[in-house]
């Protein structure tokens, strides 16, 4: 490892970190752990690298590193990929390379990367959710047509995961597109139009 790739390292993991993963899910315990592993496992990768150690030991690392739950609270599979691209990027500074730049190239690539894959832009309208509706309804095309009425969305994809007739209710998990909304600024107008 240089002083160089530790540089890059640094300013691609707080750029993730801060400028990137904190913008979009305002998770601070979240971010914090990002920032700790990538540096812990630069140092170990560093150490590592450095040393006249068998590949076995490496193996081990990672081995320890698979086995560690992330126990805060339930992560969205979004943010199981920016850990593990600050697990890389940390494996990335810390080896070294030939040529040297490469490894550098490619933490810039890892943050690029991540920054366009869960831009809001992107698919911003789709979303998931697991609903309790307050009837047991078994009938497909039924239900479509609720669940796309209450969540006032195209619906794209559901699957029933509980119809309870003796509770009444129905759970399921859909996936849907929301319609575009009016601009804030026209709904007063059209709310005073309706009061005439």
């Amino acid at each position: 490892m240089n002083l160089t790739s530790l540089a890059i390292d640094l300013v691609a993991i707080v750029t993730l970190a801060f400028g990137v993963y904190f913008q979009r899910y305002r998770r601070r315990e979240v971010m914090v752990a990002m920032i700790g592993l990538n540096v812990a496992v630069l140092a170990v990768s560093a150490a590592l690298a450095g040393a006249s150690v068998g590949l076995g030991l490496g193996l081990g690392l990672f081995g320890v590193l698979s086995i560690i739950r992330l126990r805060s609270s339930e992560l969205s599979h979004s943010e199981v990929a920016y850990y593990f691209v600050s697990l890389a990027m940390g494996l990335l500074a810390g080896l070294t390379f030939d040529p040297t730049w490469l490894g550098q190239v490619l933490i810039g690539l890892l943050v690029a990367v991540m920054f366009l894959a869960d831009h809001p832009a992107l698919f911003g309208g789709y979303r998931h959710q697991v609903l309790t509706l307050d009837r047991a309804i078994t009938d497909e095309l039924e239900l479509r047509t609720e669940l796309s009425t209450l969540l006032g969305a195209e619906i794209k994809q559901f699957t029933v995961q509980l119809v309870d007739q003796v509770r009444d209710t129905t759970v399921v998990d859909v996936r849907y597109r929301v319609r575009t909304a009016a601009p804030l600024a026209a709904q007063p107008a059209a709310a005073e139009a309706l009061a005439h």
